[in-house]
C-alpha cells in the first residue's frame, strides 16, 4: 500500500471517528426516545434487605453517599484548618436603609497554604437571629446588587465582554448586572438574610488538573475518585457555613443553601454532605444535579464530562453514554438530604436540564421522606407550568429559560416560610 493510500485510509478513519463522536453527543429532546431504565431503590440496602425505619435508613444513607463520592463527585478531604475573617466594609443603611451590608474576607488556612473567599452579607434590620439564604454567584459580588461600594472581584473569571470581563478579570461594568437573579430587596423584606460568594474564589471554573483553588490547599496526588469542582464548590459552602455559625445575628439552624445550574448541583451536594443546612434549593440544576441521569434526555453524562472534565471525579467518565450502568441516580442525591426540605425548580424552555427528569427525581425520592415521617411529594404527574407542587419536597416548572427569576424567588421564600417558620 503506497503512502498516499495509507494517508487517505487514516483520514477516513479519523473522519469516521469524529462523525461517531458528534452523533454520540446529539441531545435527545424526544420523550419517545428516552431509553427504558430502572431506578435504584433508595430504600433497598446493598445486601438486598429493605429499609424499614429511620435507623436502617442511616445505614442505607451511608451506602448511597459512598457511591456518589467514589463514582460521581469525588471524595472531599476533611477540613482541619482555620478560617480567619476580616471585615472589608460595612454599611448600616444599605438598600435604602432597610438592610445592613457587610463584606467579609474569609481566609482559609491549612498549614502553610491559604485561600481567600469574599462573602457579601445582607441582613434585615430586625431583632433576633434571622434565617438566611446562602449561595454562590457567577459574576462576582459586585454584580448581585446595583449598589456602589462593593468590591469588584479580582479572582479569575471567564471572559464575557457583555458583563465587562476581559483578560479573565471583572470590572465596574458588571456592577448590578445579576440583580434579577438575586432579588435582594424581596429577600430582606421577607425577613431573611443573604450571603453570597463568587464561586471562582473557591475554585476557578477551568480544567487545571485539580491544582488551584480549594484543591491547592491540600497536598495529595489525585486519583480516579478525587473531588472535582462540584465537590470543591460544595466544600466551600460548608466553609461559609462554618463562618455563619459564628455570626450572632444569623439563626444557624435556619440556613438555606441555594444554587442555579452548575451551582445548583453544588448546592445539592453541599446539602447531601453537610446536614447543618436546614433546607436545599436547586434551580435548573439538570444533569449531575436534580435530573435523572438514566433518562439520557438533554445534557447527558458523556456530554457534561466532555464539556466540563473538571466538574466530577474521573470515575464518572466510566458512565459516558452508559447511564444504564450507573449504580446510583439523582433521586438518591435528593434522598441524602431527607428529611430536610428540598425544592427543585425547572424552566419550560430549559430542556437541556430535563425538567421532567428533575420532576421524576422528586417523585422517586418521596418514599424516603414518607418513611422518615414527612409529607414527601404530593404529586405523581407533571404539574402545569407555573403551578407549584409543595410538600416537604417542592417543585415547579415555570415559563422562560435557564435563569433565576422573581417568580422562582417568590416560591423559595414561601417554601422557606412554610418549613422554617412553623
Amino acid at each position: 500500500m503506497n503512502k498516499s493510500l495509507i494517508f487517505i485510509v487514516c483520514l477516513l478513519i479519523c473522519l469516521n471517528r469524529l462523525t461517531l463522536s458528534a452523533q454520540q453527543f446529539v441531545a435527545n429532546y424526544d420523550e419517545s426516545k428516552v431509553p427504558a431504565y430502572t431506578l435504584p431503590d433508595p430504600l433497598t440496602l446493598n445486601n438486598g434487605d429493605k429499609v424499614r425505619n429511620a435507623k436502617e435508613w442511616e445505614k442505607r444513607r451511608a451506602e448511597i453517599l459512598k457511591i456518589f463520592e467514589n463514582e460521581v463527585y469525588g471524595v472531599s478531604p476533611d477540613w482541619k484548618g482555620k478560617i480567619i475573617p476580616a471585615e472589608l466594609s460595612s454599611k448600616t443603611d444599605a438598600l435604602n436603609g432597610t438592610a445592613i451590608r457587610k463584606e467579609i474576607k474569609l481566609t482559609l488556612r491549612n498549614g502553610s497554604k491559604e485561600l481567600d473567599m469574599v462573602m457579601l452579607l445582607y441582613l434585615p434590620k430586625s431583632k433576633g437571629p434571622v434565617p438566611l439564604f446562602l449561595g454562590y454567584n457567577f459574576g462576582g459580588n459586585h454584580t448581585v446588587p446595583d449598589e456602589p461600594g462593593i468590591y469588584v472581584t479580582t479572582s479569575w473569571m471567564r471572559d464575557n465582554a457583555a458583563n465587562g470581563v476581559t483578560g479573565n478579570r471583572a470590572s465596574e461594568a458588571g456592577r448590578g448586572r445579576d440583580g434579577s437573579s438575586w432579588q435582594v430587596k424581596e429577600i430582606i423584606s421577607g425577613g431573611y438574610g443573604l450571603a453570597t460568594i463568587y464561586y471562582g474564589d473557591v475554585d476557578p471554573d477551568f480544567d487545571d488538573g485539580f491544582k488551584n483553588g480549594a484543591h491547592g490547599l491540600y497536598d495529595h496526588q489525585p486519583d480516579n475518585s478525587s473531588w472535582g469542582s462540584i465537590a470543591a464548590w460544595a466544600w466551600g459552602l460548608s466553609r461559609a457555613m462554618d463562618y455563619l455559625q459564628t455570626v450572632a445575628a444569623i439563626d444557624q439552624k435556619r440556613v438555606i443553601v441555594m444554587g442555579h445550574s452548575r451551582l445548583g448541583k453544588a448546592a445539592l451536594w453541599a446539602g447531601a454532605t453537610d446536614q447543618r443546612f436546614a433546607a436545599v434549593i436547586s434551580n435548573n440544576s439538570g444533569c449531575g444535579g436534580a435530573a435523572l441521569s438514566k433518562r439520557a434526555f438533554g445534557e447527558t453524562v458523556g456530554r457534561i464530562n466532555t464539556s466540563f472534565p473538571h466538574w466530577f471525579c474521573d470515575n464518572f467518565n466510566k458512565y459516558n453514554e452508559k447511564e444504564e450502568t450507573l449504580p446510583v441516580d439523582q433521586h438518591q442525591l435528593l434522598a441524602l438530604i431527607a428529611p430536610r426540605p428540598v425544592y427543585v425548580a425547572s424552566a419550560e424552555d430549559d430542556q437541556w436540564a430535563d425538567p421532567k427528569g428533575e420532576f421524576l427525581s422528586c417523585v422517586a425520592v418521596s418514599p424516603v421522606y414518607t418513611l422518615l415521617g414527612t409529607k414527601g411529594f404530593p404529586a405523581v404527574e407533571m404539574p402545569a407550568v407555573n403551578s407549584p407542587v409543595t410538600g416537604t419536597i417542592g417543585y415547579h416548572i415555570r415559563t422562560g429559560g435557564h435563569n433565576v427569576t422573581l417568580y422562582d424567588w417568590n416560591q423559595y421564600l414561601g417554601f422557606a416560610d412554610m418549613h422554617l417558620r412553623k
